[in-house]
């Protein structure tokens, strides 16, 4: 039974990782992202769970006869923000799965 040991030091290895994935998991969550558009007229803020928490619009982007420019603003400024998200979750989870066969995760 030499091969034993070999496999709980795999699974306590296997087990700490999972708890240092866990806690950058948290981690992410809790930080704040915010990306702007139109020179910042308009604010989109989320967390790292991908929820939107803020939107912030300047009063003089307000033009009711070009609602359109607005929203095309408040989509830019959210597409990029959840850009900021994947990247920074990507950047941080991503670090726990290098290395690892493709079969793993």
């Amino acid at each position: 039974m030499r091969g034993g040991g070999n496999m709980n030091n795999m699974m306590k290895q296997m087990q700490k990782m999972q708890k240092k994935m866990m806690q950058a998991q948290e981690e992410l969550h809790e930080m704040t992202f915010e990306a702007t558009a139109g020179g910042g007229a308009v604010k989109v803020v989320a967390n790292g769970k991908k929820e939107i928490t803020d939107v912030v619009i300047q009063e003089e982007v307000v033009d009711p006869d070009d609602v359109e420019m607005l929203q095309d603003l408040i989509i830019s400024a959210t597409n990029e923000v959840l850009k900021q998200v994947d990247e920074k979750s990507n950047q941080t989870m991503g670090q726990f799965t290098k290395g690892l066969p493709g079969g793993m995760f």
